[in-house]
């Protein structure tokens, strides 16, 4: 894995850049992105590949945007880890994507075991969504400000629905039902009108009881007339387990009159590697960029961290772009440059001529 680490950062000192975001953006893509975590970026290996505005366009906050990080206790916030993830999309012209205002989990035990009534939960749902939106603004790029649809995007609402379609069980739903969705949605929009404000999912990337659920809600919430600005398909996916309606699904989506974002992306396989599951990791890849590259409102990927050091899961398997599979990076770079046969000029990437023009 190291190895293959290595490879890549040779790779992009020097003129075979793979330029994930360049090359995403030319084919007509928002961006190339990727999560990161505050510790990781005392790694100069790593720091060097996200700074790198050419292989990442967007940044999400994996964890240290969570409400147990910016609000330990009522009232009491604490941004600082967060700012330096904006801070750091803002020095590199990078958009940012919040992560989150309301989840289940990753919750102060004040607010799981607070026992509030339904008044006094609404006002902090509000409150703290309102905190998180209007302290994120002001890291925006001026330059991006001014342009149309360079928007940073906040998950608003993260997985509020079970696999069978129905809402899921917790405190906010518990005590408010499905108001906490509205009341985030209206708080965040009033502190930063600017912000694409987003529902995020898992499982919801092929069409089912979810995906009918996720496109039921959006509906409700456009009739009254909630701001609701894209759905996030989170796309955390086994080898081999990428849904045949994930096309259809993206489409059913987007003819809701919202955009929609690939925001988690990884492939896992169970270890010991083998030729034939590298192989198809690399497809899967391929097949979800492929999905969001066919449809217009489908505005850009990110990846749930680009190193297998880190990302969502952990244990006897791995998922990210590079320490592991080093072809399903490549599959990534090789799909993107189909459509961009005049963008790069004539290159060389990796010994290996996939662009000729």
């Amino acid at each position: 894995m190291k190895l293959l680490f290595s490879f890549l950062l040779i790779t992009l000192a020097g003129q075979g850049a793979a330029q994930l975001n360049r090359v995403a953006q030319a084919a007509g893509k928002l961006y190339f992105g990727t999560a990161t975590n505050i510790e990781e970026l005392s790694d100069s290996a790593y720091a060097a590949i996200i700074n790198n505005r050419t292989e990442f366009g967007q940044i999400t906050a994996a964890n240290v945007m969570k409400w147990d990080s910016t609000e330990p206790s009522r009232g009491v916030f604490t941004f600082g880890a967060g700012d330096q993830i904006a801070a750091l999309a803002k020095k590199n012209n990078q958009l940012l994507r919040g992560h989150n205002c309301v989840w289940h989990q990753q919750l102060p035990s004040w607010v799981t075991a607070g026992h509030f009534d339904a008044p006094t939960l609404s006002s902090i749902v509000s409150t703290h969504c309102s905190a998180l939106m209007y302290v994120s603004k002001f890291q925006i790029p001026l330059e991006l400000n001014f342009h149309p649809q360079t928007k940073d995007s906040w998950d608003v609402i993260n997985e509020c629905l079970n696999d069978d379609g129905t809402f899921r069980q917790s405190v906010f739903f518990d005590t408010l039902n499905t108001s906490f969705i509205a009341t985030a949605l209206r708080a965040a929009r009033a502190a930063d009108p600017q912000a694409k404000l987003y529902i995020n999912d898992f499982n919801i990337e092929g069409q089912g009881p979810k995906s009918t659920a996720m496109v039921n809600l959006v509906k409700s919430l456009q009739a009254q007339k909630v701001p609701i600005d894209g759905i996030g398909i989170q796309a955390h996916l086994l080898v081999g387990g990428v849904p045949p309606t994930l096309l259809a699904n993206l489409k059913q989506f987007t003819a809701l009159g919202v955009e929609v974002a690939i925001t988690e992306l990884d492939v896992r396989m169970t270890l010991p590697v083998t030729a034939a599951l590298l192989a198809q990791q690399r497809r899967d890849y391929q097949t979800v960029i492929s999905a969001c590259q066919a449809v217009k409102g489908c505005i850009g990927v990110t990846v749930w961290d680009f190193s297998d050091k880190v990302g969502a899961f952990s244990g006897p398997e791995e998922n990210a772009l590079v320490d592991l599979s080093f072809y399903s990076f490549l599959g990534c770079l090789e799909l993107l440059l189909v459509k961009v046969p005049l963008a790069l000029g004539t290159r060389t990437w990796y010994g290996n001529p996939l662009l000729t023009a």
